[in-house]
């Protein structure tokens, strides 16, 4: 079975983006896009710990998938180590791993000698990424523009997560009903009922 694996960094983004260049790799390998199994995250990539992803590793660990084609190799993890020590388990379990818009096919040694450097370069980037928005808070701070999240204004109310949850959803899906990360969702459930 060919698997497509698609991930987003939170509730509010698409994975609709990624899905066209996934497609074509499929269709100018003569593989019709219906005949594979589709897994979709929305969850940080800075976690192994994600629903679909799960599924995904329990279907390659049953010997059911034999393909994993990806938009980017850091749609698998943003850390060096994790993506590595993923890209090595698989390929000795026999799974070749394509990245489309990368254009690499990795399988066998030099396969994961190339993904090594490509999940280092994203592990620098995310870096680079917080580095810059902490410049950048520090000189807003500095001319007394940023004073950070003013208390009171989360995504959702905090009450609503626990009324959800007395009305028996779990943490995902009162995580999808308020638009908000399943962390986010757990800190509200744990949060403290003001007086």
């Amino acid at each position: 079975m060919i698997a497509c694996y698609c991930r987003v960094s939170s509730v509010r983004q698409k994975t609709d983006s990624q899905k066209p260049g996934v497609r074509r790799w499929l269709e100018g390998n003569g593989i019709n896009p219906s005949t594979v199994e589709w897994f979709e995250d929305k969850e940080t990539g800075q976690t192994l710990k994600r629903p679909e992803f799960d599924r995904l590793q329990k279907a390659i660990f049953a010997g059911r998938v034999k393909t994993v084609v990806v938009w980017k190799l850091d749609r698998l993890s943003r850390r060096q180590r994790d993506g590595v020590d993923l890209l090595a388990d698989w390929c000795e379990r026999g799974v070749r791993v394509v990245a489309v818009t990368q254009q690499i096919d990795l399988s066998g040694a030099v396969g994961r000698m190339v993904a090594s450097v490509l999940f280092g370069l994203a592990e620098i980037e995310s870096e680079y990424r917080r580095e810059r928005q902490a410049a950048g808070i520090a000189v807003a701070k500095e001319r007394g523009v940023y004073h950070g999240r003013q208390r009171g204004t989360t995504k959702a109310l905090p009450h609503r997560a626990r009324e959800l949850r007395g009305r028996g959803l779990t943490v995902p899906e009162i995580a999808t009903a308020l638009g908000v990360s399943r962390r986010t969702a757990f800190r509200y459930l744990t949060a403290e009922t003001p007086s």
